[in-house]
Order: C-alpha cells, then structure tokens, then sequence
C-alpha cells in the first residue's frame, strides 16, 4: 500500500508535503507498537536539538520524527492514517513530549504553571541520559527481590537498578512497582541490553496518581498486560465530557513485553518533577506466591475488554436517545409556550364581552379609603361610640408636678 502525503497547513508558515510516517521512522507498516517505539527512540537521540545545537536541519527532522511517531503510537491515529491519510487527523492537535532537561527556566515554569492547572503534560526522558545508558557510563546498582528500596531521585535523572533472576522465577513472572507517597511524578523504565554493551530504552511508564500515592508498574506475567494511558483523554475531557467518557477506555492498550527471560535486567526510576527531586519506592517481586492475583488480573481486563466493546455500541444508542431527548425538550417548551399564550388570549376575550365603560385607574393623591358597610352599619347603632368623646375634646387634667404650693416667705428664725 503507498504511503500517504499530504500539505501541512499552517497560519503562519507555507505549505510543504509531509513525509509517511512509516518512511520518516524507517518501519513498515505491519510494525509492531515496539518497533515502532523503538526506531522512534533511536532517531529522537539521533537528531535531539541538545547534540545538534546548530543544526536546523536537524532540528527539522526531530519535529519529524516526533510528529511520526505521535501518530503511529495512537492506536486511533494509526488507523485513521492507514484509512484516509494526514486528511483524517487533526495536525494541529497533536502533542509533543517536552525533555524537561532542554526547555530552561523560564519554560519550565510555565510547563509547571499549565500542569498545576490540570493542563496534561507530556515530557520524555532526557536524551543525554539515554545517551550515557546506550555508552554504558550509568552506574547500576544491585536490587534483591522481595526487598523495597526508598531513595529520592533529583530531577531529569535517574537511578538505575539490576535485578537477576532464574528460570523458576521467570517462568512464574515478575512484577516491577514504584510508588510515591508525597505524589512525586517519575517514569519507570526498562532497559534492553545492546550488543555494544550499553542499555536501549525499551519501556516507559509514568507514574499516575491511584488514590493517595503515585505508582507506576510493570507486570511480566507471561501473557498480555494492559496499561491505560488516559492523557488525551483528560483534554478530551475539558471539551466535551460525554466524548471523554466514551474514549475513555481507548487508552487500555498491550504491553509490548509480557515476560522476561532468565537473567539480568535493569530497570530506572526517572525524576520528573519540574523543579523538585522526586521521591519514591521500588520493588521487584516474583509473582509466585500471588497466583490468585495473577488470574484475577487476568479476568478483570478480560471483562475491561468486553466493557470497551460494549461502548462503542452503546455511544450509538446514546447519541440517538440524547438527539430525541434535545428535541422533546425543545418540543416541551414550545408547546408550554403556545399553550400559555392560547391560555392568555381565551382569558383576554372572556373580558371583552361587557357593556361597561372600562375603569381608569385613579392617581396615588386622590386615592381616599371609603368606609365598608359594617363600618357605616356599626358607627350608626352604637350610640356608646356617639357619644364617647374624642381625644381633643378630654378636659385637661393637672398633672401633680403643676401644682401650685404655697411657700412661706417668712424669714427663718
């Protein structure tokens, strides 16, 4: 199948032809989603801005390459790609991962800004990090299994941990954990051992917040393990909720790695905090002794499954009981409207049928209260009220301080 092209359409730059993804990270299209991460990990260290400073062609091919690459590792993307071209996909919205280590001060700070905002920000390991693990310079230390280590991690570095294990303990899978208490933000990596001696970055996973801790995991279980990655979901979110609810399961994808071998691994934590050190909890276990664990996992995410089946269809049924529920409610308040107004009008000419002159309204000053008939009946027949005098016509009483006392002038003796 050709691969697509198409002009890239922008406000404030001229048109150029977009390059095929799968030709711009050098992948055919049956690629696994490992493939693909892979060959986009090596280009992005390739062409990163840090090691061609005064390159702009280079710079140009890393905004290439990361433009391929967030299409091709969208499962939805990819798949509207294959189907109709750059055409089906929106450019302008695509994200790109920030290296935190490049963007310097002030940058950072609005990153930190939009984050605290609930903006989701994506950031990728530091080139020149994974530029010391492909030499080999990264110190590793030894980690046991079964045994949690607390460290604290400085930001855009990481602290590299080997685990050995044996063919027993692969065969019953192993499981990676990493949480934070003060809610840290890190990434867990996974290195891969190249012939040259040094480690490819072969996953990554961020640490997401899962009540009152941070945690991040990787579980090697010997069949396939899924992993939610919901950060278009919460733009998709701030947009339009129904939608974000629909897609919310888009994001429950494989691993590309569901068991290890007997041996040596390594495994990272990576600070990711913008300005902060990071601190965390890792452990390794053999998941032996969880075997009750390890088959409800899987039965859980067999039922998620069949729940991201399940709301492809119902978002059809939704949308076409949500339309009529709009126009029944449009419907009830035009037909209150109308009923009101035929009610107004029926009173309007019940009033019209008579032969009396209709009554002006008097003005404020010459509104005088007339007597009720009681009021007339009553003051006429009670002669006790005739005849009570009114409060004007009280005799005066001398009060005791106005009276007169008669004072002896004669002088004391």
């Amino acid at each position: 199948m050709p691969g697509h092209s198409a002009s890239f359409k922008s406000e404030n730059a001229p048109k150029h032809q977009r390059r095929d993804p799968y030709e711009v990270l050098g992948v055919s299209r049956n690629s696994s989603d490992q493939e693909i991460k892979s060959a986009y990990r090596k280009m992005a260290l390739r062409y990163h801005p840090d090691k061609n400073a005064n390159n702009p062609e280079a710079a140009d091919t890393f905004k290439e390459v990361t433009f391929s690459y967030n299409i091709l590792s969208d499962p939805d993307k990819r798949r509207q790609y294959d189907t109709a071209g750059f055409e089906a996909i929106e450019s302008e919205s695509q994200e790109l991962e920030l290296d935190l280590s490049s963007l310097g001060a002030v940058n950072t700070m609005f990153a930190a800004i939009f984050s605290k905002l609930g903006v989701p920000i994506k950031t990728t390991v530091s080139a020149t990090l994974l530029e010391e693990a492909l030499n080999g310079t990264v110190n590793i230390r030894q980690l046991e299994l079964g045994q949690p280590v607390i460290k604290k991690v400085e930001k855009q570095c990481a602290h590299f941990y080997s685990v050995t294990i044996t063919e027993r303990e692969a065969l019953a899978g192993l499981v990676c954990r990493v949480t934070s208490s003060d809610k840290s933000k890190f990434k867990l990596l996974y290195f891969e051992p190249e012939e040259t001696g040094g480690l490819s970055l072969a996953l990554q996973e961020d640490g997401a917040k899962t009540g009152k801790v941070t945690s991040a995991g990787m579980y090697f279980l010997r069949f396939p393990v899924y992993r939610l990655d919901q950060t278009a979901n919460a733009i998709l979110a701030a947009k339009d909720p129904d939608a974000a609810f629909f897609k919310k399961l888009d994001g429950f994808q494989p691993c590309e790695i569901t068991e290890l071998k007997a041996g040596k691994h390594v495994f990272a934590v990576y600070g990711d905090n913008f300005f902060k050190s990071a601190s965390y909890i890792i452990e390794v276990v053999c998941a032996e002794p969880f075997p009750e664990e390890k088959e409800k996992l899987r039965e859980v995410e067999t039922q998620i499954l069949s729940k991201r089946a399940e709301l492809s269809k119902f978002e059809v049924e939704y949308r076409e009981v949500l339309a009529q529920f709009t126009e029944m409610t449009a419907r009830y308040a035009r037909e209150m409207q109308e009923i009101d107004e035929l009610l107004k009008e029926r009173d309007s000419i019940h009033s019209s049928y008579t032969a009396a002159p209709s009554l002006k309204r008097s003005s404020s000053s010459s509104r005088i209260r007339a007597p009720s008939l009681k009021e007339s009946e009553g003051e006429e027949g009670d002669p006790a009220k005739e005849s009570k005098p009114s409060f004007k016509d009280r005799p005066k009483k001398k009060k005791w301080f106005n009276l007169h006392l008669k004072v002896d002038k004669r002088k004391a003796c």
